[in-house]
């Protein structure tokens, strides 16, 4: 007891040492790493200890030049996971123990939850941004991690009937540059807290700044039939060195260098190849310099919609009918007896996006209303409509019938103001005239003047001629 007690008090009088996991402390099963210990110069071994352990884990000599003792684990195992500290003995007596390290194993449960970002995993200084980590497995806790190290604490985990998974979302208020990296989530159970499951893939996030927007264009259009090829080209009159295209929802953020045009503009082709069913989604490219970390801010968002992967066709007609005058109304009405959420009413050759309404239902009759005020000739052309449903979005039924919309006539308007400057004018020239015969008449006081000039013929003509202008303008 004697000996025990003077131990006690001997244990603690020398400053603590520091310790260090390397290459980090969540390492993954069946890997080399190194503990380090590293107390006071005069000290001569350590001693390495894990929480629960009866005996030390090791004791070690310090090496030189570092003056730090090594502890090397060949090939980590489920049993190394777990809480360390280490202590240091010199001729002055024992020190204290170090500050708890966390050696966390991963990889040992084989179902990997995955990762996503909303709403982009490029986010603008100052906004919010959500991570995302969702399971399959019913883990009691999924982590967040950056750069292979302890980013967040855990969260319990959820089931969310909807997806039929469990999850966690991990919300960042006011994101810096210090969010700018790569995370990974794992799972784990709350009997073994230092035993995780293998990582999800890397998500990579970005921070934008505020440069200039570049523009995403579809040469091919954005409803498109499977099989066709798809290029995607991101431009700006900036001379932006690297441009980036996202797909939304989990779609990879892909790199290209820029080409530069004669006319000053900055591009890159973004080839999706053949266009399937995984390629209908919303996109946005970013502009970056490559002295900058920073990305630009978005592009416009722009949704890619795939034909015929929806077993029907709606049916596409016009109100009043399809051949009007400009400055009428028309009403474009889409039908589907089968189940739609969303029409969407797409004009051929229209370089804008395709519009989108809700369905409303009747019994079994779907349908929605496009509704156009004061037409003009611009709107005139082609149009089809299509059918989607909520779960799928971007994938569409076949598309209507096409129906032809012809606006006639111009803009009366500007009509209007062109036969009333004309007809001014001619005014104008008549009241001249008028006042030039006035003047040249002799004076005849037998006859009032204005009656000698209305006798005039030339006068009579032109005055008469202008009355015919100005009464077919309506004034």
């Amino acid at each position: 007891m004697t000996f025990t007690f003077t131990a006690l008090l001997c244990l603690g009088t020398l400053h603590k040492p520091t310790i260090k996991a390397e290459p980090a402390s969540v390492v993954t099963s069946g890997s080399h790493m190194t503990i380090w210990c590293q107390g006071t110069l005069d000290a001569e071994i350590c001693v390495l200890h894990k929480e629960g352990s009866q005996k030390p884990w090791g004791t070690q000599t310090r090496e030189k030049p570092e003056n730090k003792a090594k502890f090397s684990i060949p090939s980590v195992t489920q049993q190394h996971g777990g809480q360390y500290r280490c202590y240091c003995y010199s001729s002055a007596g024992w020190s204290e123990r170090s500050d708890n390290m966390e050696l966390v194993v991963t990889g040992i449960y084989h179902n990997k939850p995955s990762l996503s970002v909303l709403p982009s995993p490029v986010v603008a200084l100052g906004e919010n941004m959500t991570l995302q980590c969702v399971s399959k497995e019913g883990y009691d806790k999924l982590v967040l991690t950056k750069d292979d190290q302890k980013f967040l604490s855990s969260m319990n985990s959820q089931f969310i009937h909807s997806i039929i998974q469990y999850q966690a979302l991990f919300s960042i208020d006011h994101v810096t540059s210090d969010h700018r990296g790569t995370f990974r989530c794992y799972g784990y159970y709350n009997q073994t807290p230092h035993l995780w499951s293998v990582p999800s893939e890397t998500l990579e996030t970005h921070i934008s700044g505020l440069s200039k927007k570049p523009s995403l264009l579809s040469h091919q259009g954005q409803i498109l039939d499977p099989g066709k090829s798809l290029t995607l080209q991101c431009c700006s009159d900036i001379n932006y060195d690297r441009f980036a295209l996202y797909k939304l929802e989990g779609g990879n953020f892909t790199q290209h260098r820029v080409q530069w045009t004669q006319s000053g503009l900055s591009l890159a082709n973004f080839t999706l190849g053949p266009v399937r069913s995984s390629t209908g989604g919303q996109y946005r490219c970013y502009g970056a310099h490559n002295l900058s970390s920073e990305w630009s801010a978005s592009s416009d968002p722009m949704d890619i919609l795939i034909i015929g992967q929806l077993p029907f066709s709606p049916s596409l007609s016009v109100k009043p009918n399809s051949t009007v005058h400009s400055g009428d109304n028309v009403t474009l009405l889409c039908q589907s007896t089968y189940k739609v959420d969303t029409f969407i009413l797409s004009k051929e050759g229209a370089a804008h996006q395709p519009q989108r309404l809700k369905s409303k239902s009747e019994a079994w009759d779907f349908k929605a209303e496009f509704s156009m005020s004061a037409v003009t000739s611009a709107l005139s052309g082609t149009y089809r409509c299509y059918g989607s449903q909520d779960p799928s979005p971007y994938l569409l039924s076949h598309g209507s019938a096409p129906v032809e919309l012809i606006v006639s006539g111009g803009d009366h308007t500007v009509e209007n103001l062109i036969r009333m400057g004309f007809a001014a004018v001619i005014l104008i020239i008549l009241g001249i005239l008028v006042f030039e015969t006035w003047a040249r008449m002799p004076r005849d006081t037998t006859q009032p003047r204005c009656s000698k000039v209305l006798s005039n013929l030339y006068t009579t003509l032109v005055y008469k001629k202008s009355c015919n202008v100005v009464r077919e303008t309506g004034c």
